[in-house]
This record gives C-alpha cells, sequence and structure tokens, in this order.
C-alpha cells in the first residue's frame, strides 16, 4: 500500500514523459497532492478544472442511464496527453489521479497501463 506522496513520485519516476501528476477530490475539486508541473502550469488550476470535467461525464452518463463506471478519460493536445483515471478502491470514492504527458516521450497505452497499476496500490 502506497500514500499519496509515494504514489505522485512513482507516477514522476516510472511513467515515460511524465511532467506532471496530481491526486484530486472531484467532490471539491481541490489537490490533495501535486507533483511536477511548471510556472506557466499550475496543476493545482489544471485539478481544479478538469474536476468540472469528471462531473459533466457523470451527468452525462446518468442522463443517458449508462450504469457503467468511468475508468479514464482522456485529453490529447498537440503536445501533450491529459490521462484522468477515477480511482475506485480503498477509499478513493470521489478521487482521481490526473497525469500530464509529454506526447512526443510518452507511450500512452503504456502510460495508461503503469497509472492503473500504481493506482491499484494508493490507500487514502
Amino acid at each position: 500500500m502506497a500514500n499519496t506522496e509515494t504514489t505522485l513520485k512513482e507516477c514522476l519516476a516510472s511513467i515515460e514523459g511524465a511532467t506532471g501528476v496530481a491526486l484530486v477530490d472531484y467532490t471539491s475539486g481541490m489537490a490533495l497532492g501535486t507533483l511536477g508541473g511548471s510556472k506557466t502550469f499550475d496543476l493545482n488550476v489544471a485539478a481544479a478544472g478538469n474536476t468540472d470535467v469528471v462531473r459533466a461525464k457523470m451527468r452525462t452518463m446518468e442522463h443517458l442511464g449508462l450504469k457503467g463506471q468511468i475508468e479514464d478519460i482522456l485529453i490529447t493536445l498537440a503536445d501533450q496527453y491529459h490521462l484522468i483515471r477515477l480511482i475506485s478502491g480503498r477509499g478513493g470514492n470521489g478521487l482521481f489521479m490526473y497525469l500530464v504527458l509529454d506526447a512526443k516521450r510518452a507511450n500512452l497505452a503504456m502510460a495508461r497501463h503503469q497509472l492503473k497499476k500504481i493506482e491499484e496500490d494508493l490507500e487514502v
């Protein structure tokens, strides 16, 4: 079992192309922890904004009567991937991992696989 700090460090260290990561509470929009980012990329602002993305998708699924759970949400930019992974286990209800990847260095399939593996070890 890994705590928040260990989990964030593992994401940046083990996922090729990762430039920033946050653990976010989508009920409040607050980041419980962040690592990486830059002066021009504020992970706290991104966490709050992506909370709206998660809420909108959940609302849409409810309106459509879809019963499945969201595994992850991918946003692709010209030079970045933004991966949002909802946490499903051990007290993770209402939380998501937000991972920013450099599109030129990242392998998206491997990043999704590794993020899932890391998320499974997270204990909040």
